[in-house]
């Protein structure tokens, strides 16, 4: 199936590992250019130069920053659109900070997991919208969580954000609408992939009663992987989804029912 991609900007926030970079390269394979962004500087050039050297020189693009704030996120889409082209696609893959459990969390904790998982997404899709809607072409897509859609134990600034962005992804939707921009979000279950929190936890001494829990509480009886999380993504950014907007798709082998 062509999904419409070819030849057209994506910007990926959060793109050098996990389900950025499974979103990247699926993407990729559908003929995309693809700008990346990441807080760490290293890694981000070793992915970058990787997708390079398998894509295309001119296939991939990265610039370093923190999009936490709002000069650093300006100065990204801004480059990417003089430097790389036009974006037609945004993904805001952005997102955890460290919480502690139960309630007492404190001020700045509080502020700061906030500012991490809904700040950030909200900083990209507003620069985005600015760019999108003079061109009335274009598509955003947030990366949410199922524990924004169910109360699942998760740290409080976690699941009360994601919850947050499910609802600014559905209201985003309905103001750019009418530009002929669509909004969507997709909230993934427990996805393994190096470096990621699930595989440090299943290393750990409780490795077993995770692997336990998981064949428990999702039907497939298996964590996801990012491509599987990717492709969903990529279909809901691109023009084959042309009449979905303001949906939240959730991809998380049955865990919530």
């Amino acid at each position: 199936m062509d999904l419409g991609l070819e030849g057209r900007v994506v910007f990926v926030a959060g793109g050098s590992r996990g389900i950025g970079l499974g979103i990247a390269e699926v993407c990729l394979q559908e003929g995309a250019r693809v700008a990346l962004t990441a807080r760490g500087s290293d890694a981000l050039e070793l992915t970058i130069q990787r997708l390079r050297t398998e894509y295309g020189n001119d296939r991939a693009w990265g610039i370093s920053g923190d999009m936490r704030h709002t000069p650093d996120v300006e100065r990204a889409l801004q480059q990417c659109e003089s430097e790389f082209g036009e974006i037609f696609g945004l993904v805001a893959n952005v997102g955890i900070h460290p919480c502690p459990p139960g309630f007492e969390v404190d001020d700045d904790t509080w502020y700061a997991g906030l500012n991490q998982n809904i700040g950030a997404s909200f900083r990209l899709a507003r620069g985005a919208l600015r760019r999108m809607t003079p061109r009335r072409v274009g598509s955003i897509v947030m990366i949410s969580s199922i524990a924004g859609v169910a109360a699942m134990g998760a740290p409080l600034t976690y699941g009360t954000s994601k919850a947050a962005l499910n609802h600014l992804g559905a209201e985003l939707a309905r103001l750019a609408g009418p530009s002929g921009i669509r909004v969507n979000t997709i909230a993934p279950g427990n996805v393994l992939f190096p470096g990621g929190e699930w595989e440090s936890r299943l290393s750990g001494p409780r490795g077993d009663a995770w692997e336990r829990w998981i064949n428990r509480e999702v039907p497939l009886g298996r964590f996801g992987e990012p491509a599987e999380i990717a492709r969903m993504t990529v279909f809901a950014l691109s023009p084959a989804a042309s009449f979905l907007t303001g949906s939240l798709l959730v991809v998380d082998g049955g865990q919530t029912r």
